[in-house]
């Protein structure tokens, strides 16, 4: 029985201990990746206690390569690479020759092997797309044009590991002369690639489009998750090339589909489940004991990635056009190694170039990198102080012109909306409209852009999972405005707005009713129910086509609201106000009418006008530039644009409106 269930214990149980770890990881405000990494290393075989199956888990991690390869293809902008080119193109080339060169140096000290100090240089030349990024989420960076050089730079780090992944069996695992090797490997990615790009281009996308007209979520979701694994496994298998050579393609290809954001919110899940069982598997790996036996290399290597890397980045801003603000997030941002240069150091051993304990020297430097990495973001301020003491070197620095941020220490007064779908839009138009100061966080890259050519505040990034709503300065904002319609991400974002302002208004949007409860018990002031709000429209309206009056169905409709935003009235009170309005008589009703520029009664005062004895209708209310004026006194006089309130009945209203606005 155990043996039968030997696979599953191993899943379980690298989930548990990831989620475990990952939870106490973020309650010391460190990357949950590190908890990952710990969790690997405390089932691992150098550690007391339960032992995982390496092999077992070492397949799911392959399908973690797989996910988070497609997913970087996915999300391949050569547009965005294009777009700061000038900087990350020969930056990135640099860096990598520098950061390569570094540590295939430092191996030489060591004594290692050439093919083991390439092996080691190339991967801590790569930074890890997933710290980098939650780094420049965390830090309100992403939608900045600092932020966005360090994304093209690192489209760049990323091609380069497609490149080393297939280059590196060719130049390491052949004997003698590598030439011919590396010429058949480059051959057989050319036709791969050529394949995927030219067929692949046509089908992929076709099929995805004619499965999503199925309205099958489920075979949307196993076609997505085919193309990804089958087109990997045909790359190792056909054209024994990476698995993940095949998986960034296929990411590529669909990237240009017109459901490419569907296929992005369908394969999150995977590629979040199976990456983490990729870290577990890497943790597994490391042995402390043998670490701890050559601490010394470990503080080199790491000082190497977090210094060394940073510095020479930094040096690069000396011959760069960028400011030096942009070149401090670059090296803040690129001093660390995580996910490729695991993929990297597994080839590696897999090629028999790098033992067991050289890649355990990978992964400690990764580990301790990842944990110092958000230290280096806070610590870009005073780095940018500390170079105003060397004059000339910010001048040299300052090759570039310093771009401001868009997001300053002194806003305040300002509204933070979060989520720019359709309710997100009306709410951001109506602030725009009384020049109320704004701030949109959204996490659809396109949405998020597209709002900063319009000169939208925004902050680009997932509210509900990041520290991103601590750059909002909401102890400074007059209100939060959450209308993401994911309940579970509203009540992540409304808790942690509670918790930075307390005493802020919080406005949010729920999904369910029970959800609106929750909301509120989580610390929102007001949350609204658009599916309630649109019946209770429907039902406003259905009963004034029945000529039911205004003065009885706005009540019944308030007092349904109130009632905890249930849609079913149970409470007998609103059932004998019902059967009051149904009895009432059909009366009084109130309209609104503008004062036009062409009407008879500008200049007029309200006595002159006599509307009442005239109509019957009487003036209840006057509005005049956003001032209201309620039983407005007769020596009023009219003026064009003034909103009159009036209250009569039907006829009443209709002769009087006719009176204010003359229709022939």
């Amino acid at each position: 029985m155990h043996h039968d269930l030997a696979l599953l214990i191993n899943i379980t149980v690298a989930i548990l201990t990831a989620f475990v770890g990952g939870y106490l990881a973020r309650r010391l405000g460190l990357p949950t990746l590190v908890g990952y990494l710990l969790a690997g290393m405390a089932i691992g075989p150098f550690t007391p206690g339960f032992v995982g199956d390496i092999e077992d888990i070492s397949q799911l991690a392959e399908m973690g390569v797989i996910f988070m390869m497609f997913g970087v293809g996915l999300h391949f902008s050569l547009k965005d690479l294009w777009t700061v080119r000038r900087i990350a193109i020969p930056g990135a080339v640099l860096q990598m020759l520098l950061a390569t060169g570094l540590g295939f140096a430092l191996t030489q000290l060591w004594g290692w092997s050439i093919g083991a100090g390439l092996v080691l240089g190339l991967a801590i030349s790569i930074a890890s797309t997933v710290v980098l990024l939650r780094g420049l989420v965390d830090n309100g960076l992403l939608n900045t044009h600092h932020g966005q050089v360090v994304v093209g730079w690192l489209v760049l780090e990323d091609l380069a590991t497609v490149a080393i992944l297939v280059l590196l069996p060719a130049i390491l695992g052949g004997d003698g002369n590598p030439l011919p090797t590396i010429g058949l490997a480059l051959l057989k990615t050319v036709i791969f690639v050529g394949l995927i790009l030219v067929v692949g281009a046509k089908v992929m996308p076709w099929l995805l489009t004619r499965i999503a007209h199925t309205r099958s979520r489920e075979l949307f979701i196993l076609a997505v998750v085919a193309l990804a694994l089958g087109t990997a496994l045909s790359a190792g298998e056909l054209f024994g090339v990476s698995l993940a050579l095949g998986a960034f393609l296929a990411g590529v290809v669909v990237g240009e589909s017109d459901v490419s954001h569907q296929v992005g919110a369908e394969i999150l899940p995977f590629r979040d489940i199976f990456s983490v069982i990729f870290f577990v598997s890497v943790g597994m790996l490391v042995n402390p004991v043998a670490l701890l036996a050559h601490g010394g290399q470990v503080v080199a290597l790491t000082i190497l990635i977090v210094l060394g890397k940073a510095f020479f980045t930094l040096l690069l801003g000396l011959v760069l056009p960028a400011s030096t603000r942009t070149m401090l997030v670059v090296a803040a941002g690129l001093s660390q190694i995580g996910e490729f240069s695991f993929i990297v150091g597994q080839t590696g051993v897999a090629l028999g170039v790098l033992s067991q304990d050289q890649y355990g020297l990978i992964l400690a430097g990764a580990l301790l990198s990842i944990v110092v990495n958000p230290l280096l973001f806070k610590a870009i301020p005073r780095v940018e102080a500390a170079l105003q003491r060397f004059p000339a070197l910010r001048r040299r620095l300052e090759r570039g012109v310093p771009i401001p941020q868009p997001l300053t220490e002194a806003q305040a007064g300002h509204v933070v909306v979060v989520g720019y779908g359709r309710v997100g839009e009306y709410i951001v138009d109506v602030l725009q409209q009384l020049q109320v100061p704004h701030l949109v966080i959204e996490q659809d890259a396109a949405r998020s852009a597209a709002f900063q050519a319009r000169g939208v505040l925004t902050l680009f990034g997932d509210a509900a999972n990041s520290e991103l709503l601590t750059h909002a300065h909401l102890e400074r904002a007059r209100a939060l405005v959450v209308t993401v319609a994911d309940e579970t991400a509203a009540e992540l974002i409304v808790t942690t707005g509670h918790d930075l302002a307390p005493d802020l208004p919080i406005i949010a949007r729920a999904a369910t009713n029970d959800g609106l409860q929750r909301l509120i018990n989580h610390g929102a002031q007001a949350v609204i129910h658009p599916e309630l709000e649109g019946g209770l429209e429907v039902v406003r309206h259905t009963l004034l086509a029945l000529d039911y009056p205004m003065t009885q169905v706005q009540p019944y409709i308030d007092a349904i609201r109130q009632d905890a935003y249930r849609t079913a009235i149970t409470d007998p009170q609103k059932h004998r106000m019902l059967d009051q309005l149904l009895a009432s008589t059909r009366g009084m009703e109130v309209s609104w009418q503008t004062v036009g520029a062409q009407s008879p009664l500008i200049g007029q005062t309200l006595a002159e006008t006599n509307l009442r004895a005239q109509t019957g209708a009487s003036v209840i209310t006057l509005v005049r530039e956003r001032k209201v004026m309620a039983n407005p006194e007769p020596d009023l006089t009219f003026a064009a644009g003034d909103l009159v309130g009036l209250l009569g009945e039907r006829a009443q209203v209709a002769a009087a409106a006719q009176q204010i606005n003359p229709v022939s």
